[in-house]
């Protein structure tokens, strides 16, 4: 007998402990809880992020139209962001307990193989939903406030949910990717490393394809399949097959070749959650 206290309360169970560490990594990925240098990127991210909103804000103010539309809002700062913040905070939430050989005390807990990756890819896809959605409320805010009647402000609802639906695919997916990849080793700045360049890569290996073919006005058939090869250009693809516009996204119009934009980011999801459970099945059984 070591002298511990016993606890004699209330033991609430696997539900709670799910929902507790969802929150804890929710936390974690913003630096919540967290020394100043945990904060610096989560923060410095999401003001880039909402700074085109309010400049928008600020020209709609002064008459001017708004600047670009929820569905494609500032795609290419939106593409590096997102990088920036999956690689950096994605191997936070996974790799350091990887690295410190943690997993045994969280599974003898009443906690089943999958609800470890479940929690955690609530809580990056969470994070995601505040960093891209967050902006699209400002950018809405912003320009209903300057707008006259009823109507106008009914006008840009209906084109903010769209934009809101194109920010959860983003979320849904970039959060997988970043989880899945960081899982792969303990050592944080291996599994950035490892986020950063396959998103990177992937995405110039797509811009470079679309404009061999003839840049995003193009319509070759290599034009509308080039964006096949990166899960930016994959979204953006699925966004213009949907209905959105092609001209001022990141990859031409893929035609007939929209459902398999659609089918292929589904893929992609699926794989990554996929290899996502089985990482730690496997974690869990060494």
């Amino acid at each position: 007998d070591l002298g511990y206290r016993g606890y004699d309360g209330p033991r609430l169970g696997r539900a709670q402990i799910v929902k507790a560490l969802t929150w804890h990594s929710f936390r974690s990925a913003f630096g919540i809880g967290r020394g100043v240098k945990g904060k610096i990127v989560p923060v410095l991210t999401f003001i880039a992020m909402c700074l085109p909103a309010l400049v928008n804000a600020f020209a709609v103010a002064r008459g001017n139209a708004r600047l670009f539309g929820y569905d494609v809002y500032t795609p290419s700062l939106r593409v590096a962001l997102v990088t920036i913040f999956i690689a950096a905070q994605a191997p936070e939430l996974v790799s350091r307990d990887l690295r410190s050989h943690v997993l045994p005390l969280y599974f003898c807990r009443p906690l089943r193989r999958g609800d470890y990756p479940l929690a955690k890819y609530l809580a990056m896809t969470g994070a995601l939903l505040v960093l891209i959605e967050v902006p699209l409320l400002l950018l809405y805010v912003g320009t209903i406030a300057s707008a006259s009647g009823g109507s106008a402000i009914w006008h840009e609802t209906r084109l903010l949910i769209p934009g809101l639906g194109v920010g959860l695919m983003w979320a849904l997916l970039f959060a997988a990717i970043g989880l899945v990849l960081a899982s792969f080793t303990g050592r944080r700045a291996y599994s950035t490393g490892i986020v950063a360049i396959a998103c990177v890569l992937t995405f110039v290996l797509s811009l470079v394809l679309i404009q061999a073919e003839g840049g995003q006005a193009a319509t070759s058939t290599g034009a509308r399949v080039a964006g096949l090869f990166s899960p930016f250009t994959i979204l953006d693809g699925v966004r213009v097959w949907l209905g959105g516009s092609a001209q001022a996204g990141l990859t031409a119009d893929p035609g007939r070749y929209g459902p398999l934009y659609g089918v292929l980011a589904v893929l992609v999801l699926a794989a990554c959650l996929g290899g996502l459970a089985a990482r730690y099945r496997r974690v869990s059984q060494s």
